[in-house]
């Protein structure tokens, strides 16, 4: 009772204050109880149990400062070409004042990015924001299908898209109401000749730019030289202003644009970088993405984190060529790794790994699905260097948790929650729960996004009264305020880290004339976290499984796609008609998903 009082009157003095001021870059930290919740004990010394928001107002101020404090460094570098604080400052000045000149951008239009880790998505994101605009990041992976909903959805005004990817857009050009295609060569801000020789190494012709509308493209190196002509005129932002439209799925199947603003992605961006401050100073340092930057844990974590500081990021834009990684970061001497248990366990089983100088890494940061105790333990053999296991979601910005930095055995924890956020254990009738008891975890904090892009409903479902977001995850909190995972409330299937719904790949599995029903399911593997099964009810028998991934391949990203088929008479269901995944899960032996496990790719 005293706890849930104590609650309501800082919840209301927090309404107040808005109310009457407006935006406040104060950030007042809730409490859990009259005394101090138990996980400060556990913060190493110099990490604060709240944070603020610096007088900054938007994510702009944090760049500006940035370029203005550490204009000469390397601040994003790929395949060996480094770019400055300054330079990056300039270019995307040059691409802001372009979008409010030629485009007409205005406050609030959304402007979609489709790119790898390449030199032109910095330039573009702080581009948009610059120009007072909202970031849509868009997976390059998506299917035809995927990339109509989602700019749709948005209502997205331009996108800037890498030509290797433009086949996809050129199947839905005329389904979207784009303003304004700018397409951009992998070498683009490469000096010459390095420019000429990657482009033409990764030129394919069938992924070559169509002939579109004139009026509707431009290439980017164009529209920067047109924008060094431009004026570029600062936008007023503020802390509530929109700054990225993150999608994910739901239980429905529809893909929902997470609202993160200004003032949640700063929060997170304050929230990990005093986390990481004893490890971690404002010296030139490096921190490989490898990760791509339109997932939130990496654009939190390995882009905006390190600029705040004035560090590099080493971009990697295609990690799965593990033997390239590993040359690429041979002698790099980095300092900060984030990554996911898949790509750890793949770089700890390539060859020259052994050889990598792990002589300046000071932390590597594993989150988007569990670490394994097995790679964790070879990972601290091999580097020297725990991995650090953090918890977060994309509705969060995404750090909520994190295990302290000076803990160098595996706990299987995903650690407690970071400087002013609170966790708590409810039933799913919002009651807190004791101490070790299993229950929905739940969180408030300045990180916690506004909502769901135009749907209020679906916002509403996942938020108890007094500004608690339901996780949708199961767990339990220790005595020292350690958070442990114990399942997932949701049926969703996590693929090296990337959320798979079911309901969405049972639709596009059904839009199959032959499939009468489908089931999708999560299955248990070695390396990717899980993988994809689907349950499948036919009308005619001489469907193959071959015939359903080329299906599949059409409509969904290729982690989506199911990796084992089986076929089925019929599938379990409910009184009332409703497919049980449940019941198919129990069916997936532990022996039997080892052996399939060998036979996956």
């Amino acid at each position: 009772m005293v706890r849930n009082f104590s609650n309501w009157i800082l919840h209301t003095i927090r309404r107040v204050i808005n109310s009457l001021f407006g935006n406040s870059n104060v950030v007042i930290a809730e409490v859990s109880s009259v005394s101090k919740p138990p996980w400060f004990t556990q913060y190493e010394t110099g990490v604060p149990e709240t944070i603020n928001l610096d007088g900054y107002d938007s994510l702009c101020d944090i760049f500006n400062s940035s370029c203005n404090q550490f204009s000469d460094r390397t601040a994003y570098s790929n395949m060996g070409i480094k770019l400055s604080y300054a330079e990056i400052d300039e270019l995307s000045k040059q691409f802001a004042a372009w979008l409010q000149n030629e485009l007409n951008l205005q406050k609030g239009d959304r402007v979609a990015l489709m790119l790898p880790n390449v030199l032109q998505y910095p330039v573009a994101l702080f581009g948009v924001l610059r120009a007072g605009g909202i970031v849509v990041n868009v997976n390059p992976m998506y299917s035809p299908r995927e990339l109509e909903y989602q700019l749709n959805d948005s209502g997205a005004i331009a996108i800037i898209i890498l030509e290797n990817f433009a086949h996809t857009l050129e199947k839905v050009i005329d389904k979207v109401k784009l303003d304004q295609v700018i397409v951009t060569s992998l070498g683009d801000l490469f000096p010459f000749p390095k420019s000429k020789v990657i482009n033409f190494m990764v030129s394919n012709v069938k992924r070559m730019v169509p002939k579109w509308h004139l009026d509707k493209y431009i290439r980017f190196k164009k529209l920067l030289s047109k924008g060094k002509q431009l004026t570029f005129n600062p936008v007023e932002l503020q802390l509530e202003d929109i700054a990225f439209l993150q999608y994910t799925g739901g239980t429905t199947g529809v893909s929902k644009g997470v609202m993160l603003s200004h003032k949640n992605m700063i929060a997170n961006i304050m929230q990990c970088s005093s986390w990481a401050s004893p490890t971690l100073d404002d010296e030139p340092v490096i921190t490989i993405a490898a990760l791509p930057l339109y997932h939130i844990f990496a654009l939190t974590l390995a882009f905006f984190m390190p600029m705040k500081h004035g560090q590099e990021v080493m971009l990697i834009t295609n990690p799965r060529d593990f033997r390239g990684f590993v040359n690429l970061i041979k002698n790099a001497r980095f300092t900060t790794m984030v990554g996911v248990n898949t790509l750890f366990n793949a770089m700890l089983n390539t060859e020259g790994f052994n050889d990598v100088d792990f002589s300046n890494l000071k932390m590597t940061i594993g989150g988007g699905m569990a670490v394994t105790k097995n790679v964790a333990q070879r990972w601290r053999e091999v580097t020297g260097c725990h991995i650090t296991q953090g918890y977060g979601l994309t509705e969060t910005s995404p750090m909520v948790t994190a295990n302290p930095l000076h803990i160098q055995e595996f706990n299987g924890s995903i650690g407690v929650p970071v400087p002013s956020t609170e966790i708590t254990i409810m039933d799913d009738a919002g009651n807190q729960l004791a101490v070790d008891e299993v229950g929905e975890i739940c969180i408030r904090g300045p990180q916690v996004m506004k909502g769901y892009w135009q749907r209020a409903d679906e916002t509403e479902k996942v938020f108890f009264e007094g500004d608690w977001f339901r996780s949708g995850d199961i767990g339990r909190m220790d005595e020292q305020g350690y958070v442990y995972l114990a399942d997932r409330k949701k049926d969703m299937i996590l693929v090296s880290g990337f959320n798979v719904y079911p309901n969405e790949v049972e639709d596009a599995l059904t839009l199959h004339a032959e499939i009468i029903e489908a089931a999708v399911v999560g299955m248990p593997h070695d390396e990717k976290g899980e993988v994809v099964k689907a349950y499948i009810v036919r009308s005619s028998k001489t469907l193959s499984e071959e015939a359903i991934l080329q299906h599949c391949r059409e409509q969904l990203a290729g982690y989506k796609i199911p990796k084992h088929i089986e076929f089925r008479s019929e599938l379990p269901k409910s009184n009332v008609g409703k497919i049980l995944r449940r019941a198919l899960r129990d069916e997936i032996e532990p022996s039997t998903a080892d052996n399939l496990n060998s036979k996956s790719e």
